[in-house]
Formats: C-alpha cells, sequence, structure tokens
C-alpha cells in the first residue's frame, strides 16, 4: 500500500493530527437487499458527518466522493471538503435515500471496476487543480466499497477487473460486506475483519475484506474510524521500563526495556463539538491544555514523546478522583519504517508487560519528558500519568493529579451503622432501580446527533429542486434499456474562473464522468473553524 504522509508543521500550541486521506465511498447496490440497507446506511452516514463537520480544530477529514453502482456507475457526490460541507453532505445523502429499493436491474460486470477507476480519475484531477500545500495532502486515496454482496466474490472481482489498472495513488483498497445475519460480536458493534484476505493479486496493493452488521450503531462504528489518527511514518511514544524491575520480560538486566507505541483516542473529547459544554469550562480542550498526553506527544515530532515509568502500583490504591482528562489508549506501534524482527519483539514485550500487569494486578506510574523549550532558563514541569492494563493487547493512559495541583480537602469517615429507617427507605429505591453488569455508551443516547444537525440551518432557497422534486429512479428489467449516467464532479481548473452550470445528462458509455470538472458550487458552506 501506499503510505504517503499527510501531516503537516504548526504552531507548537496546537494539535498536529495526522490528517486523514482523501476517500472514495463506493455503494454497491443490489436489489431486494438495498432496500433493508438504505435506511440505516444514510442515517448512519447523517449521524457521522453531523460529528465529523462539526468538530473544532484541525481538520480530522480532507476529501470525500461518494459512487453508487447499480446497472452502472454513478458519481452523486464528487470531491469535496468535509468541514464546512455538511449542507451538501446532507443532500447527497437524501440522494442516496431516493436510490430504486423495488424491482430489478441488469446488473453489469465491469459497473464496480469503472467506479474504482473514476474515482481514481477524479481523483488525479482534483490533485492537479489545488494550490501546492494542498496537493501534499492528497498524494494518496482510500477507496471503501459497501456491499451486500458476498465480500469474497466482490473481491475476486475487483482483482481481476483492476489487474492492469494503475492503482500506485491508492493507499487502500476496502472491501466491506454488510451482513444479512447478526454477528457475534454486536456487543462491541465493531468491524470485524476477514483474516483469510490479507494476500492479493494486485501488485502494489492489497484488498481489506471487513464485515459488519446491518445496523445503525455498526455502520456508525466504522464511519467513525475514519476519524483515528492512524498515520504510521513513526511511532508516536516510548515507553520506558526499567530492567531491573522487570528482569522476566527483558534479558537485558542492565539496560532499560523501551516499548514502540501508538497512541490513540478513546473518546471525542465534548469541549470540540459546539453546545455540549460551557466555552469557560473546557476542562477537558486540548488547545488549552497542555497536560493532555495526546498534544505533548504531537509536540515531540523531532524526537519520540518518551514515558518513563518510575515505579509501580496497587490497582486497588488509586482513587479515581486524583485522574483527570481524557484517557489514550496505548498498543504496540505498526510503524512501517521498523523491520519485521523489531515489529515482533516489540510487540511480545507488550504483551508481555500486559500479561504481567494483569496478573499482579498492578498499575504504573509514569513521568512524561518535561514540558517547554529545552534552551530554557526556568526548570520544566512533568507531568505524571497511571499506565492500567486491560484484557486486550492495550493500555490506558490517564493524567494523575501531582502535589502542586491538589487542594484541600476534608471529608468525614462514613459511618458503619446507618439509622435503620432511613437505610430501609434507601434501599427500596435502590431495589427498584435496573441493574446492568457493565455501562455500555452504545445503549445511551444525547441526542448530539440531532442537536448539531440542527446546527446548520438550511441557506434560503432549495440547494437542489431537481434533487427535491425528482420522483425515484426506476431501473428497467429489459435488456439493453440502461439508464442514461449523470456526471457531476468538482474539480478546480483555475480560481479566477466562474462556476459555471450544472454538468449535462450523458450517457455513460459514450462519457465517464472524469472528463468533465469545474468549480466547487457556489453552496458550498464556509469552514466554521481552522
Amino acid at each position: 500500500m501506499h503510505s504517503g504522509r499527510t501531516t503537516g508543521k504548526g504552531p507548537s500550541t496546537h494539535i498536529q493530527i495526522d490528517q486523514q486521506p482523501p476517500r472514495l465511498l463506493i455503494v454497491h447496490i443490489a436489489l431486494p437487499s438495498w432496500a433493508d440497507i438504505c435506511a440505516n446506511l444514510c442515517e448512519a452516514l447523517q449521524n457521522f458527518f453531523s460529528l465529523a463537520c462539526s468538530l473544532m480544530g484541525p481538520s480530522r477529514m480532507s476529501l470525500f466522493s461518494l459512487y453508487v453502482v447499480q446497472d452502472q456507475h454513478e458519481c452523486i457526490l464528487p470531491f469535496v471538503q468535509v468541514k464546512g460541507n455538511f449542507a451538501r453532505l446532507q443532500a447527497c445523502i437524501s440522494e442516496l435515500r431516493m436510490l430504486q429499493r423495488e424491482g430489478c436491474f441488469r446488473s453489469q460486470g465491469t459497473s464496480l471496476r469503472l467506479a474504482v477507476e473514476d474515482g481514481l480519475q477524479q481523483f488525479k484531477q482534483y490533485s492537479r487543480h489545488v494550490t501546492t500545500s494542498a496537493a501534499l495532502a492528497y498524494t494518496s486515496l482510500e477507496i471503501t466499497i459497501l456491499t451486500s454482496q458476498p465480500g469474497k466474490e466482490v473481491v475476486r472481482q475487483l482483482e481481476e477487473g483492476l489487474k492492469d489498472t494503475d492503482l500506485v495513488r491508492v493507499r487502500r483498497l476496502q472491501v466491506v460486506e454488510i451482513a444479512k445475519g447478526i454477528l457475534e460480536h454486536m456487543d462491541s458493534a465493531s468491524p470485524v475483519e476477514d483474516p483469510s484476505n490479507d494476500e492479493s493479486s494486485i501488485p502494489g496493493t492489497d484488498i481489506d475484506l471487513q464485515t459488519i452488521d446491518n445496523d445503525i450503531i455498526s455502520m456508525e462504528i466504522f464511519f467513525k474510524a475514519w476519524l483515528h489518527n492512524s498515520g504510521t511514518d513513526q511511532e508516536q511514544i516510548h515507553l520506558l521500563l526499567s530492567s531491573q524491575c522487570f528482569s522476566n520480560i527483558s534479558r537485558a538486566r542492565d539496560n532499560p526495556m523501551c516499548l514502540k507505541c501508538d497512541l490513540q483516542e478513546r473518546l471525542l473529547s465534548p469541549s470540540l463539538l459546539p453546545g455540549t459544554a460551557d466555552g469557560s469550562l473546557r476542562m477537558d480542550d486540548p488547545k488549552g491544555d497542555f497536560s493532555t498526553l495526546y498534544q505533548m506527544a504531537s509536540q515531540s515530532s523531532a524526537s519520540h514523546y518518551k514515558l518513563q515509568v518510575i515505579k509501580a502500583l496497587k490497582s486497588s490504591g488509586l482513587c479515581e478522583s486524583l485522574t483527570y482528562g481524557l484517557p489514550f489508549i496505548l498498543r504496540p506501534t505498526s510503524c512501517w519504517q521498523l523491520d519485521w524482527d523489531e515489529l515482533e519483539t516489540n510487540q511480545q514485550h507488550f504483551h508481555a508487560l500486559c500479561h504481567s500487569l494483569l496478573k499482579r494486578e498492578w498499575l504504573l506510574l509514569a513521568k512524561g519528558e518535561p514540558l517547554g523549550p529545552g534552551h530554557s532558563q526556568r526548570i520544566p514541569a512533568s507531568t505524571f500519568y497511571v499506565i492500567m492494563p486491560s484484557r486486550s493487547l492495550t493500555l490506558l493512559v490517564k493524567a494523575v493529579a501531582t502535589r502542586e495541583l491538589m487542594l484541600p480537602s476534608t471529608f468525614p469517615l462514613l459511618s458503619e451503622d446507618p439509622c435503620d429507617d432511613s437505610l430501609k427507605i434507601v434501599e427500596r429505591m435502590l431495589d427498584s432501580l435496573e441493574l446492568e453488569p457493565t455501562y455500555n455508551p452504545l445503549q445511551v443516547q444525547s441526542h448530539l446527533y440531532s442537536h448539531l444537525s440542527s446546527n446548520y440551518a438550511k441557506p434560503q432557497g432549495r440547494l437542489h429542486p431537481h434533487w427535491e422534486s425528482r420522483a425515484p429512479r426506476k431501473h428497467p428489467c429489459k435488456t439493453g434499456q440502461l439508464q442514461t449516467n449523470r456526471a457531476r464532479a468538482t474539480v478546480a481548473p483555475l480560481p479566477v474562473t466562474p462556476v459555471p452550470g450544472r454538468a449535462s445528462k450523458m450517457p455513460a458509455a459514450s462519457k465517464s464522468s472524469s472528463d468533465t470538472f469545474f468549480l466547487p458550487s457556489e453552496w458550498e458552506e464556509e469552514p466554521s473553524g481552522p
């Protein structure tokens, strides 16, 4: 896979997040299963983009395009910037809802291949007509194909159809099968990757195969993975351990062990979303809180951010009130610049550390590298973290309070013998509550999606009168009767060129959508943040 770097230098007071590559989503429609998938997919896309377009701070997604494949391939959204374009994305989802759900059409075996090639050509044209600085972020494209057809068959079809296609600009090609039944992993609602598809016959690229269930939550989780900082150009954290304390892990007792880790967010900070936190109470805002591990690691672009383990703690010996900020996940690095032997050894040591901590019921107390310029005469402040093991191959990291941050607190001890009458009343109240063994956030809704969507007021007038008034398209069953394919694309040849009219309808056989491009429409919203 092509592994282009999309990060950029910026002021040290801002988070540096590896911007995700441009994405092309191809919805492979097959009847009658589309009738069962359409509503869930559109709702998941609506929820996801209400979130992605509302996040303050650096943009996590750059370009997005959407194709559908029925009897022919069709571009219903050319490449657009995600941030600041919720109205346009919402109109595209409305277009997707109107696609035919019943009847039949003659499936064309080459339509999926043509959609991939056409989307790739659109991406290349867009990249040629943007500024030099922006073009650095558009070096490679990720293509995702959503299908209800058997995923392995779709993979084989793509391998055969694309074997002569230049895919150097494709960073990742992924097939996602929407399962017809209920998967066993529904408790976590996470996509499942098919391990039997690690290899592909396409030179220079892999085709990944995943399976997700046909429900809104599973699709949301899949799309939200696009917001992760998944750059693999270098490891992000070096976790340093004393070999004297962990001699059963390291053979070299005289040298400290260095575990190379990647950092991953556990959840989005509410302070990055409008209307979810008061502006004066943004305790977890990474733009203003220098104690957050994610920001400090992102500032260490010249050298890796280091966490030095200084002692172990009993798991029962930490009061939750002493931790603060958002938690982060450490996992073994997947940096492509390390050789396979080093990656494997690093993962084995990481696994041994997780196992040993769980067995001993220990936590680790670690000290972060000092924050501040090296030439400063002032003594830099340090931040401390607790590192907690889990049953997965990950470690949870949370900032922990130090002496300077503590406020005096005097709490009376709990009496062993409460009042009998009060105890009976309270216990009756508690007995009436429904008891859950665990807290599942996927079952708790705050109506945040609706709130975020309502923040984007619809502009005066109708954005797409022909979209709103058009009846659902019908595809004839007879052979040879193919509906003409609309071509819409958005590429800016010259900044000074006035916005032309919308592309006219044309048969797909005579002209592909990659042959037509024009400036972004005048109804694109301006980005609301940096």
